[in-house]
This record gives structure tokens, sequence and C-alpha cells, in this order.
């Protein structure tokens, strides 16, 4: 293990940078990672580390591919091309008992928490152990409790998802997603539809856990100020491509046109605010060349005729 005085160390950086070599062990590599649904590039090339005990984001527009990415890492994809390693395992060729086995020492917060809806607050976090120890029940108390505590909800543990705010459901989701304790954490969308408030705290706890645990943190996310608080490294993510990466104060000072539109918001730039007048006037064209393309002349035929009125018959 290296010494961790040497962290603090201006010389040292994240792992990522090219370059420089980080004394922290990396525990998922991404390697030309190329990922197309059926004929459509999703991810083209992408190049990824994320070293033990840091929290990374991944950020871009919709449908960039950065839920995909976090579908890969899981092992709920295979890529069409490249790597991602997990651990030091090669994700996609791995069998379901392997797969199984590493999802274990995985946690996932999903977008605006995906809580168990018939389950208490304590089943929802218990669950997980039920699922993969033998625990005492007894032991498996103290745990989800101490769970709770860890995310301020210690009093909630016999509520039921309906009665929690959507900070306090976040928060929940949070203790479930560190209830195996996890070498990494997933984020997807964790800031969404919060107040100010909720949203701070739970930034906070995403920086204090990852600590705590000495786990990794992959924060996919739109909200980049709270983000750049607590985050140590940024991969921005445009057209399933890597546009910039860097620490928080590299992206605020980004002079990638796509970067510096997107971290202070900005209206002009490359992502238009207008659609392009050519792409208003070819999609109605080409829908309606799709649809002469499939109808045939006989359908066009019997449409016309369906049109047009009989003559009347005089009695």
């Amino acid at each position: 293990m290296s010494d961790p005085s040497l962290l603090k160390s201006p010389a040292v950086k994240l792992a990522g940078v090219p370059g420089v070599n980080m004394p922290l062990e990396s525990l998922v590599e991404i390697r030309d990672l190329n990922f197309t649904y059926d004929n459509r590039p999703v991810l083209t090339g992408i190049n990824m580390t994320i070293p033990r005990g840091k929290v990374v984001a991944v950020m871009g527009s919709s449908g960039c591919g950065k839920t995909t990415t976090l579908r890969l890492i899981g092992g709920q994809l295979k890529p069409t091309s490249g790597e991602v390693k997990v651990g030091g395992q090669v994700v996609h060729e791995l069998d379901s008992d392997g797969l199984y086995a590493l999802r274990r020492r995985m946690g996932m917060l999903f977008q605006f928490g995906a809580l168990f809806t018939d389950m208490s607050v304590y089943d929802n976090i218990a669950f997980q152990m039920r699922e993969h120890t033998d625990l005492p029940e007894a032991l498996i108390r103290d745990l989800v409790m101490m769970k709770l505590h860890a995310v301020g909800l210690r009093g909630a543990h016999g509520l039921m998802p309906a009665e929690l705010s959507g900070g306090m459901a976040r928060r929940v989701a949070l203790a479930r997603a560190i209830a195996l304790d996890p070498m990494l954490i997933m984020y997807d969308e964790p800031f969404a539809g919060l107040d100010p408030i909720s949203l701070s705290i739970v930034g906070e706890l995403i920086r204090k856990l990852t600590d705590a645990l000495g786990a990794s943190s992959i924060v996919v996310t739109h909200d980049v100020q709270e983000s750049l608080k607590i985050v140590d490294y940024v991969y921005f993510v445009s057209e399933g491509k890597i546009v910039a990466e860097g620490t928080p104060d590299d992206m605020k000072n980004s002079e990638v046109p796509y970067v510096h539109q997107f971290v202070w918001g900005e209206a002009d730039g490359p992502v238009a605010f207008i659609m392009p007048i050519s792409a208003v006037i070819a999609e109605p064209a080409r829908l309606a060349n799709s649809r002469a393309a499939t109808t045939g002349p006989s359908s066009r035929t019997r449409d016309t005729e369906t049109r047009t009125p009989r003559a009347s018959v005089e009695p």
C-alpha cells in the first residue's frame, strides 16, 4: 500500500490523466469500449479509469451513453468490442455465478430511488442482507439500523416508501446501496428532483460514505455545480465519446466549447437551442418516403377507392 502522505503532494494527480502514474490501485478500467444498439453506435472508443476510494463523475447531455456505461460495468449489457474490468475481472467474460458474486460487491442508487413500494424502509435495506448472507436476524437488525443512522434516518425504519419525502426516499435508497459495504457504488442521477437542501445533503453523504467505506463511486449526473463540489475527477461524454476529462477545476476552466456551455449553463454554444430548419424539412419528407415504401400501390388504390364517393342511384 502506498504511503497516504503521498496523496497530499501537488505532483500527484488522479488516475486517467495522461502521462501521470497514480499511486492508487484502479478498481474499474474501461479500455477501447464500443457499444451499439442494433446498428446505432452508442459508445465509441471509451477509456476510463476509476481509482479505489475516489468519486468520479460521468457527465453529459441526455442520451449520450452515461447510463449505458453503468449497465456495461454492472454486466447488464455486453460490449460490442473492448472490455470493462472491475476488480481485475473482465465483466463480460464472467459466467452467471461469477457475475452474481461480483454484483454482490456493488451498490446501485437508481434514479428516483426505486424502493420496493410494498416493503418498509427497514425491509428495503435488509433485503440484500437476507438475499446474499446467512446472518441471523438480530445481526441484520443491528446492521440495518447502522446504515439508517449513517444517512440520518434511524427513526424512519418503520415507515413505508409512500410516507417518505423525495429527499428521505433518496437517502433510504443510499442506505440500501451500501447495505453490504460494497467496493463500488454507482449512482444514476442521484440529485434528480431534489430540493436544494436535500440535494446538498445527498451530495455530502455520497462524499462521506465513499471516504468511510474506502469504496469507489461513479456518479452519473446532470447537476454540474453540486457534483463538482464532491467529485475527484470528471469525464464528459458527448455523442458517445469522451470529449474532456480532468479535475473539477479543469472542467470549470475548460476551453472545450461543449464543456464550457454545459458547466456554465449557457444558451449559446455547440448544443443548439433552435432545431436547424434543414432537420425540420428533412424529417417529414423522410417519414413520408418511409410510409410510401411500406404501404405499396394496392393499399393506396384501396384508400383512394374508399375516399371516392359513390354515384347516387335513382330509384
